[in-house]
């Protein structure tokens, strides 16, 4: 009854948050530039009743509700706020009004979902605690939520547990994933060069072929997953540029491949790094070539409590009932920096359906568009979160 109460009462405000979400996705602004974002936020928690606290990560908000219904542990709740350099491709009345720039990922929707959140709530703190509104910056491959850990997140807000929540495309809407484990992987970057004597294309006989080395690096790189990684543990590794030369008639005398790597164990990252210097190693002594591999540590595995996870697994049953929660949904191969805010604290992060992905219709897609039915869904998701782990 209580999920069912809090989707009513977000059905009627959901023309409301349409709007929020739309201006939101016409005004996209990038990792630590989210200003304009941020000051919409922050002037709509002002207007539920709460004290937002802005800066937190240059750009991040944050504000906090106690209940009514006394005391009790807090708990986070988060949303990212920033888009992605992408041009957008659509030309409904709410594109994107800044050039190269676009909500491609739905992160408007996510910020809306929790704005309305924050007001239901506001509206009817029923339960017993508090609960922290997280607007974080910078998820986009600024590691935002390190930067908000790093500037004392958890020693300003000591919440027992933290949640987050993503739109899925290809999920029907009305169904959640809930992962009790590993639900997004990890990420590192990785970018080699190789070194030797450039010459003329005309007389390559005199020089170092960088060219013809890279190219078979990228092709000996494509065993590392298929030979050194167990079958039943996932990783990729993808060579994603190549960049060497500048003339048609020169041989360059260095070549430059970058990439990335994802898995959901250390050990297993350890392992990967180990072979692709040493196949890198291997190719270029072959070549006469000198080598170096160069490693960026990006976001570590996103992996669920298994206690918190129930709990998401709960409320959303509440609301959509059991047989649109998924439970045994695979993890994505991709990233969120979501996971930063895991290594500190117990949670959980949900994906939520956003609908069939087709027509482009994808995550960093140029044609993608959050769906808007999920703003109702995702606020009442929110709120039985809320009152259901901070019952009295």
């Amino acid at each position: 009854m209580e999920a069912r109460r809090w989707l009513v009462r977000a059905q009627s405000r959901e023309r409301v948050w349409r709007e929020w979400r739309h201006e939101l996705h016409a005004h996209p602004e990038l990792a630590y530039e989210e200003r304009r974002t941020a000051a919409f936020v922050a002037e709509r928690l002002r207007s539920f009743g709460l004290d937002p606290v802005e800066g937190l990560a240059e750009t991040g908000v944050v504000a906090v509700l106690e209940g009514r219904r006394g005391e009790g542990p807090m708990i986070a709740l988060r949303a990212d706020m920033d888009a992605l350099p992408i041009p957008e491709a659509n030309t409904f009345a709410h594109a994107s009004r800044e050039p190269g720039k676009m909500h491609a990922c739905g992160h408007d929707g996510h910020t809306a979902m929790l704005l309305a959140a924050a007001e239901l709530l506001a509206a009817d703190p029923a339960f017993a605690g508090t609960v922290v509104f997280v607007f974080q910056p910078a998820e986009e491959g600024g590691g935002g939520a390190k930067r908000m850990v790093e500037e004392g997140f958890f020693e300003r807000y000591p919440v027992r547990e933290i949640y987050g929540m993503h739109n899925w495309p290809g999920l029907p809407v009305g169904q959640f994933a809930v992962h009790s484990g590993p639900v997004m992987a990890g990420t590192e970057r990785f970018r080699i060069v190789l070194r030797g004597r450039g010459t003329h294309a005309a007389m390559p006989h005199l020089g170092d072929d960088v060219i013809a080395a890279g190219a078979a690096l990228v092709q000996s790189l494509q065993t590392v997953v298929s030979r050194r990684v167990d079958p039943l543990q996932a990783a990729v590794l993808s060579v994603t540029q190549f960049h060497a030369g500048h003339a048609f008639n020169v041989i360059p005398a260095e070549a430059e491949l970058a990439g990335t790597v994802r898995a959901f164990s250390p050990e297993l990252f350890s392992r990967i790094r180990e072979a692709i210097e040493r196949i890198g190693q291997g190719v270029a002594s072959a070549y006469g070539l000198s080598l170096d591999v160069e490693w960026d540590e990006g976001y570590p595995p996103t992996i669920n409590t298994a206690s918190a996870a129930a709990r998401c697994a709960e409320a959303a049953v509440a609301l959509v009932g059991a047989q649109n929660v998924c439970r045994e949904a695979p993890p994505s191969m991709g990233a969120e920096d979501f996971a930063f805010f895991l290594q500190h604290r117990p949670g959980a992060y949900v994906w939520i359906g956003n609908g069939p992905g087709e027509g482009g219709c994808l995550l960093h897609s140029p044609h993608y568009d959050f769906n808007d039915e999920l703003l109702s869904l995702g606020a009442a998701y929110w709120a039985t979160l809320v009152t259901h782990v901070l019952s009295a």
